[in-house]
């Protein structure tokens, strides 16, 4: 197996997901609408799955319980609690241990992470995501609150990981001025919205009504 999609996210516990949107959904209703969009995120890696040769990994924050993430999720997956420390300390260390795996096998790796608030993120995306990825270092996905939704590589660059001021509308920007830097290979996907804050509620609402929950 030569492609890994890592899937970050969390159990959905009230007050501890989606805290942003707590105002206007309450604690409940914050955890539950995370709920929803980690099974709509993985039923369409599913999709993926089910045509294209891939190792599904789901990288947790919190505490360590594979056994309840697995109850939620599935047995078929694999489990990995992150380290503790901001994003890029956590997608690098992912990135890190996907590629240390592959080196040891032996096989030419070829790696995704993505998160779970973006609708907009379907099969044919990732497909094209992976593609890019047997000619270029980097894919990356944006989003239009000006960071990515989508991080692809085809070995380990742990300095794109550092210097970013994440959950800004920097964090896109300032990916591309060290990939440029490092003289990196990039491809991009389409720009998708993300659920972040109460105003993104719509977004969820209309793939709901658009039947693509």
């Amino acid at each position: 197996m030569r492609q890994s999609l890592i899937i970050f996210t969390r159990y959905p516990v009230p007050g501890k997901t989606k805290t942003r949107l707590i105002p206007a959904l309450t604690a409940v209703g914050a955890a539950d609408l995370h709920r929803q969009m980690t099974e709509h995120t993985l039923d369409r890696v599913r999709q993926l799955h089910a045509t294209e040769p891939l190792s599904i990994e789901v990288h947790y924050a919190g505490d360590r319980d594979d056994l309840r993430m697995a109850d939620w999720l599935g047995d078929d997956l694999v489990y990995q609690l992150q380290v503790n420390g901001n994003l890029g300390k956590r997608m690098a260390q992912s990135f890190r241990t996907v590629f240390e795996k592959y080196c040891q096998s032996g096989r030419d790796p070829r790696a995704i992470i993505i998160g779970t608030d973006c609708p907009g993120l379907d099969a044919a995306v990732l497909k094209l995501a992976f593609h890019h990825l047997h000619v270029c270092d980097l894919v990356l996905g944006p989003a239009i609150d000006g960071g990515y939704y989508l991080i692809g590589l085809s070995r380990f660059i742990p300095e794109l990981f550092v210097g970013i001021d994440w959950g800004t509308a920097k964090v896109f920007e300032q990916t591309m001025d060290i990939a440029n830097e490092l003289g990196l290979s990039i491809e991009y996907l389409p720009t998708l919205a993300d659920i972040d804050r109460p105003e993104d509620l719509s977004i969820w609402a209309e793939a709901r009504d658009s039947g693509d929950e």
